[in-house]
């Protein structure tokens, strides 16, 4: 039997994998379970897994894989179809009983603030709080970072207001890409990038937004964008 707190963290992690294709972050069980701190979430994912309803993986960051799930969710009959991370398609596993499972893996990057895709904004370098990743986005060079978008200059690429965009820190650019940049080493822009000789284009995908044309000594790139997160 399962108390009550194990009963609701398994059905919040049961349904955001079949939301999102990820499990949830840490934080965010958290404020699901109102629970004070994350040790209680800690002790709660070693019952359901002493019980068998979860397995932990060694050596990767928060994968979680549901085994099974109790009469109350569906039980046996709920198949989870998320994405497996590194592996493409889903590979559901068989298990005795019928039970079926798929291993889902992200990683915790941190929210360092607010990133303007229209007017720049003050730059942003503390963290808000942690947000779950899909493996897939990340590259195997660098640090990684999460921002989250303010505005619509973006529109165009994909990037609306509210998007939470994850970013691979590094000082260059190619013409094209997608990047953070530091504006006087004040303001924080999310545009694309172009460099014309000693400037730097920095151009909105929305044609309400005029291009923005500095000496490039005035631009710093903090990163480039490699993956998106859009909450619905």
């Amino acid at each position: 039997m399962l108390t009550k707190k194990q009963l609701d963290l398994l059905e919040f992690i049961h349904k955001r994998v079949q939301r999102d294709g990820v499990p949830p972050s840490f934080d965010e069980m958290k404020e699901a379970l109102d629970l004070r701190s994350k040790s209680g979430i800690h002790r709660l994912i070693t019952a359901l897994e002493e019980r068998g309803f979860i397995r932990r993986l060694a050596h990767r960051a928060r994968a979680i894989e549901i085994v099974k799930l109790p009469e109350s969710l569906g039980g046996d009959a709920a198949v989870h179809t998320a994405r497996v991370i590194e592996g493409g398609a889903a590979e559901p596993v068989a298990r005795p009983g019928g039970a079926r499972a798929v291993t889902v893996e992200a990683m915790e990057l941190p929210v360092m603030g607010r990133i303007a895709a229209g007017v720049p904004i003050e730059a942003i370098a503390q963290v808000s709080h942690h947000v779950a990743v899909p493996g897939s986005m990340l590259s195997g060079r660098g640090e990684h970072y999460a921002l989250e978008v303010r505005g619509d200059s973006m529109i165009d690429a994909g990037i609306n207001d509210g998007d939470v965009v994850v970013i691979r820190e590094t000082p260059t650019a190619d013409n094209g890409d997608i990047v953070v940049a530091l504006v006087q080493d004040q303001e924080a822009t999310l545009k694309r990038f172009f460099r014309r000789g000693d400037q730097i284009e920095l151009v909105a995908a929305n044609p309400a937004y005029e291009t923005r044309v500095l000496p490039s000594h005035m631009v710093k790139v903090q990163g480039r964008l490699v993956g998106l997160i859009r909450t619905y």
